[in-house]
């Protein structure tokens, strides 16, 4: 019998996003990896079935709404726990996303039971599939890695974030509706660390960036189509990606298309 089956698939790619060395969704049923490691770290979910994984010689396994992360550069292997497989879907962090200092906390706590953080990662994943803002995946991600380090390092305070960073943050964000602004540059423009950024303008406004800029556009691609422009200019002129994007969130935010909106 082959060793891989036609069911077993994969797909990687590198995305436009400071912190994301990959992302690799996989379905397997026979492949086994064996012990290696990693200069990244590891963040997986497992969709369907279930993994059985050593992690520094110790016996773990991923399944259901765990998330599981294995820390760079120590040895783990893998294989599917039952007869029919696996998929997984995997992001890969560049070690600076979440610092040194806790990969002994992730080794001996590799798995979470955390349905917060594993519907932050799933969010991010749906994020990556769609073409859009990198505003919105570097915030997930951000997120994600503030999350992770509450859970590794409980009771560890985060440090203050400037007196009024979050306002700034909006300020630079409607100055740049249109053309947008990715958090690294906000980041470096602000003198702020990313997470800061994120986590500030969450708690002052109630909402993360990238869901506020996205309503802003929203809001100005309202104006445009009242103005008697064609939803294919008003999706470029807005902000949008291409129409599609458009469309997909103005039906979120106003509950029809540009089209019935304005009566075209």
């Amino acid at each position: 019998m082959p060793p891989h089956s036609a069911s077993e698939r994969v797909r990687a790619w590198r995305p436009d996003v400071p912190g994301l060395a990959e992302v690799f969704h996989a379905r397997f049923t026979r492949h086994a990896y064996p012990a290696h490691t990693h200069t990244a770290w590891t963040l997986l979910i497992v969709d369907d079935g279930a993994i059985r994984f050593d992690l520094d010689r110790h016996h773990h396994g991923a399944a259901g709404s765990a998330v599981t992360l294995l820390p760079p550069h120590v040895p783990h292997d893998g294989r599917a726990a039952t007869p029919a497989g696996f998929h997984k879907r995997v992001l890969y962090l560049d070690p600076g996303v979440l610092g040194e200092e806790l990969i002994g906390a992730a080794v001996d706590h590799p798995t979470f039971a955390d349905r917060r953080l594993r519907q932050r990662v799933h969010q991010l994943h749906r994020a990556l599939e769609e073409p859009g803002d990198v505003l919105e995946a570097e915030s997930r991600l951000a997120l994600i890695g503030d999350r992770i380090a509450e859970r590794l390092a409980p009771g560890a305070a985060p440090p203050p974030s400037p007196p009024g960073l979050a306002g700034r943050l909006r300020d630079l964000l409607d100055a740049h509706v249109a053309d947008g602004v990715t958090l690294r540059a906000a980041a470096a423009q602000l003198h702020a660390h990313p997470t800061h950024l994120v986590r500030s303008f969450t708690t002052a406004f109630g909402l993360p960036p990238h869901r506020y800029l996205t309503g802003r556009r929203v809001e100005l691609a309202r104006r445009l189509l009242l103005a008697g422009r064609r939803p294919a200019e008003v999706a470029t002129a807005a902000g949008f990606y291409d129409q599609a994007h458009l469309t997909r969130q103005f039906r979120r935010y106003v509950g029809v298309s540009p089209g019935r909106y304005a009566g075209t």
